[in-house]
């Protein structure tokens, strides 16, 4: 009896042992609740004037654009309120105002891109892009790559920008937030064929996709708000960096380092 009850008190004592090193994160981490996207809210505010230009008339990829989305201005429209809903909590929130949105649709190389500025935006969608995602798969495709990669530019439009590093060509964490920020918002929008469009290992200074699946595990595993938050907290946290957002979001005890490991582990790109 004497030898069971030292038995169980070592166990007991391994026990509280294993508890004291467990990492903070693994002790606190809470079951996280994602809510559906809202954009009632956003209804009545004024997301730009939305002003829709086919330069591209002579192409087939305008001649698809143009029978699959029959009102331009309205469906561009409806997808900046998904993405002002994933970005901002409400209308009251302090957001990066856009006067008016420039879309065209152009005969050239790429997919899509946003310019301008001031709060006057200009988005190109490529003609070419749209008959290469038409060819072979049909209008179901079109439309999905339509609505994701204009969810990327315009979130670039509503998004906030860090503060006191430079800017999107002088700074690769500026560079890395911004464009793994869009690509989050089309992660938590559905933009992207789930796991087969994640990208296997990398880094998420490399930012896109490898920033924007790592900011929406971090949004699924730790705050439902975090994707909001984190957008928010270049008012706050000046000069900005990730480490500093993630201390402010989350607390002290986390670092992006060791969430990046986290979610790579987690996702299986590395073993332990």
């Amino acid at each position: 009896m004497k030898r069971l009850i030292v038995t169980l008190a070592a166990l007991l004592c391994v026990g509280a042992l294993a508890a004291a090193i467990t990492p903070i994160a693994a002790q606190t981490k809470k079951e996280v609740k994602v809510k559906p996207l809202n954009t009632k809210k956003w209804r009545k505010y004024d997301v730009g004037e939305i002003r829709f230009h086919d330069k591209a008339t002579h192409t087939e990829g305008s001649k698809i654009y143009n029978r699959l989305i029959p009102n331009p201005a309205e469906y561009i429209s409806e997808c900046a309120r998904e993405v002002l809903a994933t970005l901002y909590f409400s209308p009251k929130d302090s957001i990066t105002p856009v006067k008016s949105i420039y879309y065209t649709l152009e005969d050239k190389e790429g997919v899509s891109a946003k310019g301008g500025g001031r709060g006057r935006i200009h988005i190109f969608y490529s003609t070419r892009h749209i008959e290469s995602s038409y060819r072979g798969k049909g209008d179901e495709k079109v439309m999905f790559e339509t609505r994701g990669v204009l969810l990327h530019e315009l979130t670039h439009a509503y998004q906030l920008e860090p503060q006191g590093i430079g800017s999107y060509g002088t700074n690769r964490t500026f560079w890395a937030f911004i464009e793994g920020m869009a690509d989050a918002v089309r992660v938590a929008n559905g933009g992207f064929y789930g796991e087969k469009d994640r990208p296997k290992g990398g880094h998420y200074m490399n930012g896109y996709r490898h920033a924007g699946y790592f900011f929406v595990w971090i949004r699924d595993n730790y705050d439902a708000d975090f994707l909001r938050k984190f957008n928010q907290s270049t008012l706050h946290v000046v000069p900005w960096s990730f480490d500093g957002a993630i201390k402010s979001i989350l607390g002290e005890q986390y670092d992006i380092e060791s969430l990046w490991h986290e979610y790579q582990v987690a996702v299986g790109d590395i073993k332990e």
